[in-house]
């Protein structure tokens, strides 16, 4: 049995409750694969394969083609779009660090903290009251 070696980079991205753990290999075109299903698969909506992609297409970072492979865990579609773009940007960066500042100029590279605020007791919702009587 021999173990064949392929270098890969790997980075973490994401949102809300969405995990991504991507993982770049140099190829001769560029294929992106999320749970084992291919992107057009997995992301029927265009908007969220558009956000995918957007992170290759940046100018000035020199990004050659890449066989990407993407597991995703939580969340929605939408934040395990979002988290997955987190994912590739921060794998171009590791595998060449020249590339931080073009992406870090589209925000590639933001983590968006944003999240659902948490129920408190005695209210409807995070924030909402019960409709106050007098009596």
């Amino acid at each position: 049995m021999s173990a064949t070696k392929t270098t890969y980079v790997e980075g973490v991205g994401r949102r809300k409750t969405a995990t991504a753990r991507v993982r770049l290999t140099p190829a001769t075109a560029t294929d992106i694969s999320v749970n084992g299903k291919s992107l057009v698969e997995y992301f029927r909506n265009l908007v969220h394969q558009k956000d995918v992609q957007s992170v290759l297409g940046t100018k000035d970072a020199g990004i050659e083609h890449y066989n990407i492979t993407a597991k995703v865990l939580g969340g929605g579609l939408s934040s395990q779009a979002e988290a997955i773009r987190l994912g590739i940007a921060r794998a171009l960066v590791k595998e060449k660090i020249s590339r931080r500042g073009a992406l870090k100029a589209e925000g590639f590279l933001k983590r968006d903290a944003r999240s659902v605020e948490r129920k408190k007791f005695g209210l409807r919702k995070a924030r909402k009251r019960p409709a106050w009587s007098k009596r």
